[in-house]
């Protein structure tokens, strides 16, 4: 049975690994921080022996660094290692360089995810693939286990452009949801009722239709928090946007996120 990884074991990672976990998949964790978890290795190095695919679910480019290069370097430690799986929101031009930066007998698979704690925890999650045909198809089993949806994006870095496409449409409806309820407040509509309203109208989008199930929809701007991580995948998307594009909405998403 092969050996599986799961990196980064917070809002999404750890109920990705539990996932497996729970299918009898050979899979275990690894996280800097103690969460706790039956399956979780202590050690880089009991997490790394034997390991054959890794799935990465760090919060950003720094942290896949550091477990990739730097502080962990599990590229570089002795292992069975035959694919990375990068789940994290990074911008495509790095992931796409990450290419040149590993083994090429390591094979690369970007699978970016969507719908937010909640859909990892039931399972359910979308993911948006990049990298070559016969790599997806090995991961794929563990990839149903996890999830509900998903979306061959096309190479290798295609995946992770549709995730910060999809992010940055995300945020914006994000900030927009939360106006719009600031408003109902002053201008006298019960936020409940706006929110049914929205569900069965031009208005509906996802954030507001999950409005009650999604774990950081009350929250305010934090860096540590998902809205602070919304920040992140915004910015991303500028970093991967095209040469000469207006980046000025993306911009103004970003200072409405922190506000």
């Amino acid at each position: 049975m092969l050996k599986i990884g799961v990196a980064g074991c917070g809002r999404m990672g750890l109920p990705m690994a539990q996932a497996l976990h729970d299918a009898g998949v050979s899979a275990s964790g690894y996280d800097v921080r103690d969460v706790g978890a039956g399956f979780m290795s202590k050690t880089v190095a009991d997490f790394s022996h034997d390991l054959n695919i890794l799935f990465t679910v760090v919060r950003d480019q720094q942290q896949t660094d550091d477990l990739l290069f730097n502080d962990q370097n599990l590229v570089e430690i002795e292992t069975e290692l035959t694919h990375i799986v990068i789940c994290s929101t990074l911008s495509p031009k790095y992931v796409r360089n990450l290419r040149d930066r590993i083994p090429q007998h390591i094979n690369l698979i970007d699978a970016p995810m969507s719908g937010a704690t909640i859909a990892a925890q039931e399972k359910r999650l979308s993911f948006m693939l990049g990298g070559q045909s016969e790599d997806i198809a090995h991961i794929q089993p563990y990839l149903n286990v996890m999830g509900k949806h998903f979306h061959n994006m096309g190479e290798f870095g295609a995946g992770m452009a549709a995730k910060v496409l999809n992010n940055l449409l995300a945020a914006s409806s994000t900030v927009f949801t939360r106006l719009a309820l600031d408003w109902a407040d002053d201008l006298g509509v019960e936020q409940k009722r706006l929110l049914d309203l929205m569900r069965t109208s031009s208005g509906q989008i996802w954030f507001g239709s999950n409005f009650e199930d999604i774990e950081f929809a009350r929250d305010g701007y934090n860096p540590e928090n998902t809205i602070g991580i919304l920040k992140k995948d915004v910015q991303a998307a500028i970093d991967g946007a095209p040469e000469n594009a207006d980046i000025n909405l993306p911009l103004t998403v970003i200072a409405a996120i922190k506000s």
